[in-house]
């Protein structure tokens, strides 16, 4: 069950409308990295946890505070477009100077929403549920999770430079720490799995699983020009694992066979001369 509460989980207060910054702040909204990604893919984990009841506590409630940061930018949104309106958009096409300070206000929060936020990105991209990761595997999606709040947390930074307005600097710096405390969570989490279940996803397979294959999960193919990777530790030493050694291969050789399809019907209609042996 959940239960709205009146009060944000931190103020939220604007010294000034900028209809362009509210633009702007969808990214972190409705884009592939936002609040509302975020917290559909902690919420639709949580939901289907079958793990240590842990687990599970912890994915609702980080997904339960990720709808809170969504309230929380809806309202920040809210605020940047206050005073807008569609003669602010008719004045601004006439006066050049005010073209180039507000030219990129999205014309949908005038006209869709009434100056409102909306589940949407930056460029008025619709939000997708393909952005989210929910597979049942908990260090799969731990490690999702960790790279959502790098990149959401990135994003959020990247605004804060675009913006001298103080009362939004003050919203994102608390963002900023949910989101650095947030990637300490799931650090600590999959390091616990790790200890637990080993480093390889899934760990229900393992590499003595992979027979004849099994070699092949130690080597680093050298496929581009110049051969600086072979300096990292995941071309030499011992495996996280410690099942094997890594190994640098400069010039590897293709081990497959050459493909060598059979034509086919000619009702299928592709441009192929059947009396010509592929």
């Amino acid at each position: 069950m959940f239960r709205h509460q009146k009060e944000l989980q931190f103020e939220v207060k604007v010294e000034k409308p900028d209809p362009l910054l509210a633009k702007q702040i969808q990214e972190v909204l409705g884009g592939q990295f936002g609040e509302m990604s975020v917290m559909m893919q902690y919420l639709f984990q949580g939901w289907n946890c079958r793990g240590e009841e842990k687990y599970k506590d912890l994915l609702m409630d980080i997904g339960t505070e990720e709808i809170g940061h969504v309230e929380m930018l809806c309202s920040l949104i809210s605020q940047l477009l206050d005073g807008a309106s569609p003669d602010d958009q008719q004045k601004i096409a006439q006066d050049p100077m005010m073209n180039a300070i507000m030219g990129g206000i999205n014309p949908q929060h005038l006209i869709v929403s009434g100056l409102g936020a909306t589940p949407k990105d930056s460029n008025g991209v619709p939000w997708n549920a393909g952005y989210i990761i929910a597979s049942g595997n908990l260090l799969a999606d731990f490690r999702a999770n960790l790279n959502a709040e790098s990149q959401g947390r990135l994003q959020v930074a990247r605004l804060y430079h675009m913006t001298k307005d103080e009362g939004v600097r003050t919203v994102f710096r608390k963002m900023l720490a949910r989101d650095r405390y947030h990637q300490y969570q799931w650090m600590a989490a999959i390091k616990e799995l790790e200890e637990k279940k080993g480093f390889v996803v899934p760990a229900s397979f393992a590499p003595e699983d992979e027979l004849e294959a099994q070699p092949h999960a130690y080597e680093l193919w050298s496929l581009s020009e110049g051969t600086a990777s072979k300096n990292g530790p995941w071309a030499q030493g011992a495996a996280p694992d410690g099942t094997g050694e890594f190994v640098f291969l400069d010039n590897p050789a293709p081990m497959g066979q050459v493909p060598n399809p059979p034509v086919p019907p000619t009702t299928l209609h592709h441009e192929i001369d059947v009396d010509k042996k592929l």
